[in-house]
């Protein structure tokens, strides 16, 4: 059960490439323009009776369609096959967890492996939640799909251990608390950050900035609504983030006698609050500019990347399940 769980995560990854490959195709294709037909003006014999004197008389042109543009509508197929991989690289990925836990008898979130295997799934089946809801934007998939390619590569090449038990101080009821909640809270950050570095991306663009990132952006949705969903996503995933910190803190009570000792993973986690609830603070205040706020939201993300990478890898703690040598 571990190896198939490895190789569905393999296979995951393969199909998360397709997709990124696939929205690429939509995203250059989308520059073609299309093709307008200019009608000539019709001319009409008009009777002595009606026109004064006899004769012809122009016509305004009648309106003509034009034509499906063969860019356009292929660009749309990509991108519709963009979306129905995204969604088969999701129940891969989802088969590659299910499997992994079966394999431990236990739920997969004991190391920085199956925590990252986990977080992005929760990303990526949210992403496909928002796109039914809004599929105007669907050319936000690129980055989506970029994004899971290097986060779940990463795990699989870098962060890969083998199925090992719970260390003791996971086994509790806790676990399944604090951890879905942090994973899920986490999994809805790691979306945000996308359509917030988009907008910062596309608002340059619409502000008539034409060098590079800002031209990444020019067959984004509107800065509008990409900021609008920035908000969203982050308006959802913090009251379940500060439950997660709650419950964390309950958890350190009866398991070391303490709730809090700032421990460096417990330290990054509040920095982590405090920068989310600084973004929803300056969001919610109108003499600041979006851009700002969107600016502090991406920061609260480098603070959970911090969190998640750093603090496993740099610091010994508590909080050190990450697995690695």
């Amino acid at each position: 059960m571990s190896a198939l769980s490895d190789n569905l995560v393999t296979f995951a990854i393969l199909t998360y490439l397709i997709a990124m490959i696939s929205h690429a195709v939509e995203y250059a294709l989308g520059n073609a323009r299309t093709r307008v037909a200019v009608a000539s003006p019709a001319r009409e014999l008009v009777g002595a009776g009606v026109g004064g004197a006899g004769g012809v008389a122009d016509e305004p042109p009648a309106p003509v369609p034009p034509p499906v543009d063969g860019s356009a509508r292929r660009a749309r197929l990509a991108g519709l096959v963009a979306v129905g991989v995204t969604a088969l690289a999701a129940v891969l990925h989802l088969a590659a967890l299910v499997t992994r836990g079966l394999a431990a008898d236990r739920m997969p979130w004991g190391n920085m492996y199956e925590f990252v295997l986990t977080v992005t799934f929760i990303g990526v089946a949210a992403w496909l939640v928002v796109l039914w809801k809004r599929p105007s934007l669907r050319k936000l998939g690129l980055f989506l799909t970029l994004v899971m390619v290097l986060l779940v590569a990463t795990a699989e090449l870098v962060l890969y251990v083998p199925i090992v038990p719970l260390v003791p101080a996971l086994n509790s009821y806790w676990f399944v608390i604090h951890v879905s909640t942090i994973v899920f809270a986490s999994g809805i950050f790691l979306l945000g950050a996308v359509p917030a570095v988009g907008f910062l991306m596309r608002n340059g663009y619409e502000q008539g900035k034409r060098s590079f990132p800002y031209t990444l952006a020019k067959r984004l949705p509107g800065a509008v609504s990409l900021e609008r969903l920035t908000f969203a996503l982050h308006a959802f995933a913090f009251p379940v983030f500060t439950f997660a910190v709650i419950a964390g803190a309950i958890w350190a009570e009866a398991a070391w006698g303490r709730p809090w000792g700032w421990d460096p993973k417990e330290t990054w986690a509040f920095i982590s609050w405090v920068v989310y609830a600084g973004y929803l603070h300056a969001r919610a205040t109108p003499s600041v500019k979006r851009n700002v706020a969107t600016w502090i939201a991406v920061l609260g993300f480098l603070t959970m990347l911090m969190n998640l990478f750093g603090v496993n890898i740099f610091f010994t703690g508590l909080h050190s399940y990450g697995g690695l040598n």
